[in-house]
């Protein structure tokens, strides 16, 4: 009997409705120790390959039988072999995730976070694998990306789904972590891409300078994004005002964290601009803003519906990273607490200024792991 196989959307959508699945996860121990799936009601048991290939009976013990069993893997194949061990050994729950890990790790998962006061809406796209947060704001047939993923397919077809043009194209910083599809998102659809000019002074194609103050207007009744410089994760960080209702923060501040200023080699010059984005800049920002941020660290930061976004006042009251009084503690903190840089990320910068262009493969590769953009 062919063994069942689960998708990562229906994977994503367990994980956002927080039903119960065991997933036995069949990579290295570290690999699976660097990163996982998670979720409320997901639990993982983590056994390599290599050490069932002569029988699954030890592990059985490990495994339920009154829940639905995953396999996971990184490819996708060592896991349909277990699988189909499993199921001769008695377990018929059992199912293999498509693509493995690196399918789980490109899956972008659309959200609507709410209406824009003049008509038109705004979505987040949860990348669940690896804590990656892009938008679309939309209105009168005319759309703006925000920090996109490479998988720039998703957006280009969301958008052709709800009848809307891209016509421009934002990155709040030059990533570190991902590679962006903001370059090949314009290409492809003719949209003015837009860049912070402080981060692209090595990129090697054409852009929009963004600078604070600009207004970028979509559609004909005037949904503004405002580009607030916001420095201290880059040297050119820029947050986005829309609507004068949401504050898409970029990497600066997160729902329980707050951003990294080292992914340069400059976070002692850097973390003083971050103190004067959260401290000053932001502070001046209405609390009724509501920020969505360009990632998320844990799986607690996700709401019930599956967005990642809270109140800029209730951050204010309840996020660490905003409620450090003294200068030279929030500079030990900062600095005293960075997590190992993210993978691959000298050859991601460089993709993304256009200096190297790996092939999809080798892109992939690069961006294996967990989001590491935030100081906790």
């Amino acid at each position: 009997m062919p063994i069942n196989q689960m998708t990562a959307t229906e994977v994503a959508n367990r994980v956002i409705n927080k039903n119960e699945l065991f997933i036995l996860d069949v990579r290295n121990q570290s690999e699976f120790k660097d990163w996982k799936i998670e979720g409320e009601n997901i639990e993982v048991f983590n056994s390599p390959y290599f050490d069932l290939l002569d029988g699954v009976e030890e592990v059985m013990v490990h495994i339920p039988t009154d829940r639905e069993v995953l396999v996971v893997c990184a490819k996708e194949g060592s896991s349909v072999l277990i699988a189909e061990m499993l199921y001769e050994a008695g377990l018929t729950a059992v199912s293999y995730l498509k693509g493995g890990m690196k399918a789980w790790s490109e899956h972008l998962e659309p959200v609507k976070i709410g209406d824009l006061d003049k008509g038109g809406s705004i979505y987040q796209f949860v990348r669940l694998g690896k804590g990656c947060l892009s938008y679309m704001v939309v209105t009168n047939g005319e759309a703006a990306v925000i920090d996109s993923t490479r998988m720039t397919d998703v957006y280009i077809d969301f958008a052709d789904h709800i009848g809307a043009q891209i016509t421009h194209v934002l990155d709040t910083h030059l990533h570190a972590d991902h590679i962006s599809g903001g370059r090949q998102i314009a290409e492809k659809t003719n949209a003015t891409y837009w860049l912070p000019p402080k981060d692209a002074t090595e990129v090697t194609f054409e852009y929009q300078p963004l600078e604070g103050g600009n207004v970028v207007t979509i559609g004909n009744t005037a949904i503004d994004i405002q580009a607030l410089y916001s420095p201290g994760h880059t040297i050119g960080s820029t947050s986005f005002v829309v609507d004068h209702k949401y504050l898409l923060s970029g990497d600066i501040l997160f729902i329980d964290s707050i951003g990294r200023p080292d992914l340069a080699g400059l976070a002692e010059d850097w973390v003083g601009d971050l103190r004067e984005t959260l401290y000053r800049r932001y502070r001046e920002l209405s609390d009724e803003l509501i920020v969505l941020p360009s990632h998320f660290m844990i799986i607690e930061e996700l709401n019930n519906d599956g967005s990642v976004a809270k109140k800029l006042g209730t951050l204010f009251a309840e996020n660490h990273g905003l409620n450090i009084a003294d200068d030279k503690e929030f500079r030990s903190m900062v600095t005293g607490n960075l997590p190992p840089q993210p993978n691959a990320y000298q050859e991601i910068r460089e993709t993304n200024m256009g200096k190297i262009t790996p092939d999809n493969e080798q892109q992939r590769e690069m961006e294996i792991g967990p989001n590491r953009c935030a100081v906790r």
